[in-house]
């Protein structure tokens, strides 16, 4: 079978898009999955994604990890989802589609991308740490030099270790810049490895922060591997709402490949 796919990164963050509205696609196939994302036999990517037709919105997104297996909810993947919708001329500017954790509500001007995530209503801090989840589960350590920590390593550890075990959890490692400024880095489940970004990631970081009164501010601009990324919400009570994630979706190129 022959697969056109396409391309797309955010931050660094990069995945592979695939027109799926005729549902050709193999996707119970975790072995095929994986060989397309493996850097060396593939085509190389964090993970990816099927866009699909829906009955109450402009597309559904269908995300999978580089291991081939469907997963959580993708911020960064997200938005390139929305980029790639516009390419194949399904949307315009604003668009609401479907995702594995409910609607989402977007909007596009050139590359860049502004994406609603969920609401979040939980969090649970510890003196060490902060676990939410914004979509996809995150564990959060705030400390003072992360240029030098080994992540794979130290994110595996705490991604298999207690009290997430099989299930695990992205490990996020934040490094407070200014009052509206964090450097991030993440460990990602699914890749067990560091990534270039993580979407969900720099949300949980944002608004960890903020419940810890580490940062007053509610525009939060986060600096990744791959680039820069921002994070804006509205604070209810114990409540975060009208949650963003902004930044860069871009196209690199387009391709067929033997599967």
């Amino acid at each position: 079978m022959e697969l056109v796919f396409y391309k797309y990164q955010g931050a660094g963050n990069d995945f592979i898009l695939i027109d799926n509205r005729t549902l050709s696609f193999p996707k119970k196939s975790i072995a095929i999955i994986n060989k397309l994302c493996d850097r060396r036999f593939g085509i190389g990517a964090d993970g990816l994604i099927l866009l699909e037709n829906a009955n109450s919105s402009d597309f559904k997104m269908v995300y999978f990890n580089a291991d081939g297996k469907e997963s959580s909810m993708c911020g960064n993947g997200g938005r390139c989802i929305v980029a790639f919708a516009k390419k194949l001329g399904i949307i315009t500017k604003d668009t609401r589609f479907e995702a594995i954790d409910g609607m989402h509500f977007a909007s596009i001007i050139n590359d860049t991308v502004s994406l609603q995530m969920i609401d979040i209503n939980t969090i649970n801090y510890k003196k060490e740490y902060s676990f939410l989840d914004t979509g996809s589960p995150h564990h959060v350590t705030f400390l003072k030099d992360i240029s030098s920590i080994d992540v794979k390593s130290k994110g595996a550890k705490i991604r298999y270790g207690k009290p997430y075990l099989e299930e695990g959890t992205n490990v996020n490692f934040a490094e407070q810049i200014a009052n509206d400024t964090f450097k991030v880095r993440t460990y990602e489940r699914g890749v067990e490895d560091e990534t270039l970004a993580c979407g969900t990631g720099v949300t949980a970081v944002a608004i960890a922060a903020n419940n810890a009164n580490i940062t007053t501010a509610n525009n939060i601009k986060i600096e990744v591997l791959g680039g820069n990324l921002e994070v804006s919400f509205e604070k209810e009570g114990t409540q975060y709402k009208n949650v963003f994630l902004k930044g860069p979706a871009q196209f690199v190129f387009k391709g067929k490949i033997t599967i």
